[in-house]
């Protein structure tokens, strides 16, 4: 398949200083941070991508990325983080059953202590984005992780909400998927598939359904998240470059179904709560990583798009509850025009959505 940009590029950063830095985690994966630097600088900034993604969604060529626009606006030294979730590696089409509680225990623990060991006592701020940011939140205010100077959440937190069509699918999606088509991950190329495999069939039994493009890995995205004709984002809002199947399978890859059972779990309950409460690996972390969260000083700012079609309302409603439990110091900011992942992969999140984010940063940094 030809891909007019080309998959893992760092041409979205041209003269930074780029080195990659590998690590393993208490229960053996190895993971990857990325540091791209411009200037010496007493404020780090770590960005953490969502399922499916990877640290490819901050340094996108074909608009003003993240990791760019941080450096080119005083942030001179931003790390990207790849763990478990990311394309990138080869976990999320393994059968390994893993759980945000594995990301919150072993992934972002052992991610920062590896960026501690470069960065020493500088500050360090976190941009996360959907499942990053709810496994993120999970290791902070479950007390995993320490020490951070501030945190974007972006899309959803510790509330997950889900429309009424994504609820039904966390509930019966797993077991269909797994023990009815033998299938323990779902991928935006199963368009690309043999002729009449149960890949191809269900790629074009979900396109049946979104008249709204020609792309099926932006039919297959919706189908795996959320629920609207599309699901992740507002086509407007997408470069023509990115809205391509290649480019789109690139960014937002396969996931393993698994995670789907343990975010069943927490839009049911009505927050982020530890999947098996008996695991003695994970003892550590709370059942309920809301019991505490008035202790923990960390501010974090809020973001979602108002036509957010995966985690609706999620974070609005996470700052509201914080906001009662330590008043004052979380932020809010809903995002006119936009959806769940655009806020960072649009063409224009530069113009509408960086500046928002680099003001608070701002305000935390020394």
């Amino acid at each position: 398949m030809e891909h007019r940009i080309s998959r893992f590029t760092l041409d979205g950063v041209p003269g930074a200083e780029i080195s990659v830095h590998p690590f393993s985690t208490e229960d053996e994966l190895g993971l990857t941070l990325t540091r791209y630097r411009s200037a010496d600088c007493d404020d780090v900034v770590l960005l953490v991508h969502g399922l499916t993604s990877s640290s490819d969604m901050f340094i996108m060529p074909e608009h003003h990325n993240l990791v760019s626009f941080l450096l080119d606006s005083g942030f001179g030294d931003v790390w990207t983080l790849d763990f478990r979730m990311s394309n990138r590696f080869p976990y999320n089409m393994e059968t390994r059953r893993f759980t945000l509680d594995d990301i919150a225990a072993f992934d972002h623990p052992a991610a920062m202590a590896e960026l501690r060991r470069h960065v020493g006592a500088r500050r360090i701020h976190v941009i996360a984005h959907c499942l990053g940011s709810v496994s993120y939140m999970m290791s902070l205010f479950g007390g995993a992780v320490t020490g951070v100077t501030s945190m974007v959440a972006n899309s959803v937190g510790l509330t997950p909400r889900v429309p009424a069509w994504a609820r039904v699918k966390l509930r019966f999606g797993p077991p269909m998927l797994e023990y009815g088509l033998g299938l323990p991950y779902l991928d935006p190329r199963f368009a690309g598939a043999p002729p009449l495999s149960r890949r191809r069939l269900l790629a074009r039994a979900v396109s049946l359904f979104h008249p709204e493009c020609r792309e099926p890995a932006c039919h297959m995205q919706s189908f795996m998240w959320g629920s609207g004709r599309p699901a992740m984002y507002r086509h407007g809002n997408l470069a023509p470059e990115t809205h391509l199947h290649e480019r789109l399978a690139d960014l937002n890859a396969a996931a393993d179904v698994n995670y789907y059972r343990h975010i069943n779990k927490m839009v049911r309950a009505g927050r982020a709560v530890k999947c098996d409460p008996g695991d003695p690996r994970l003892a550590a972390l709370p059942d309920d990583y809301l019991a505490d969260a008035g202790r923990i000083e960390t501010p974090v700012l809020f973001l979602t798009g108002d036509h957010n079609d995966v985690f609706t309302d999620s974070n609005i409603v996470c700052h509201r509850v914080l906001a009662k439990r330590a008043p004052g110091r979380h932020e809010l900011q809903v995002l006119p025009g936009y959806g769940h992942i655009d806020p960072l992969i649009g063409k224009n999140a530069h113009v509408d959505v960086f500046p928002r984010v680099l003001d608070f940063l701002k305000r935390h940094a020394g």
